[in-house]
């Protein structure tokens, strides 16, 4: 039997995953509200393994050790996501790493993710992890795209479009959410076209 496997990522309405560095938005672009916040930490609170590559890996690496109590990136759900098993695949890391129960896996993400699916005993997530989780549709490994898409245009400050330079894939609405009253969970079933 195989394990699922989410890509689970936030979205501007123009589809960018974050800002520039010095935007006046934070990492919800200041949308976050309690029920977003308690969804997170519930779709965190199941047993998961979570995926990163490097470059997230580093990103929400560097963002903690910068953190202070009370900052965004230390919402509970972050620390629950922190404390999950993870697998960081990358040819460029050298362990140990900085994660509680982190792997670091060497190799293609393909065939790393591919044994993942099938001897895993919970499902796998992988927040964020652009290009990774580009590859990963392309190889047909992606089970469910969670898009949380947030009430924004970042035209002027937006950075990494999330679905640049993937394949073309038809997508099966499975399940929507709209929380806090703003912004929208897309679920989707992802088919390579």
């Amino acid at each position: 039997m195989s394990a699922t496997y989410t890509f689970d990522v936030f979205c501007s309405l123009d589809g960018f995953g974050s800002v520039a560095a010095g935007a006046d938005w934070g990492g919800y672009w200041g949308k976050q509200g309690p029920e977003l916040l308690d969804h997170r930490l519930s779709l965190y609170g199941e047993e998961q393994r979570i995926v990163f590559g490097a470059t997230t890996y580093r990103a929400f690496a560097r963002m903690l050790a910068e953190s202070s109590e009370g900052d965004d990136v230390r919402d509970p759900w972050v620390t629950r996501m922190r404390n999950l098993p993870t697998t960081v695949v990358s040819s460029t890391l050298e362990g140990p790493l900085d994660w509680p129960d982190a792997t670091l896996e060497t190799g293609d993400a393909v065939d790393v993710v591919a044994r993942l699916k099938e001897q895993s005993d919970v499902p796998l997530r992988s927040h964020g992890s652009l290009s990774l989780n580009r590859a990963l549709m392309a190889a047909g490994l992606v089970d469910v795209v969670q898009v949380t898409l947030f009430p924004v245009i970042t035209g002027r400050s937006g950075e990494e479009p999330i679905f640049q330079g993937a394949a073309d894939f038809d997508l099966e609405l499975i399940e929507t959410r709209t929380l806090d009253g703003r912004t929208q969970e897309l679920i989707y079933r992802p088919t390579l076209h």
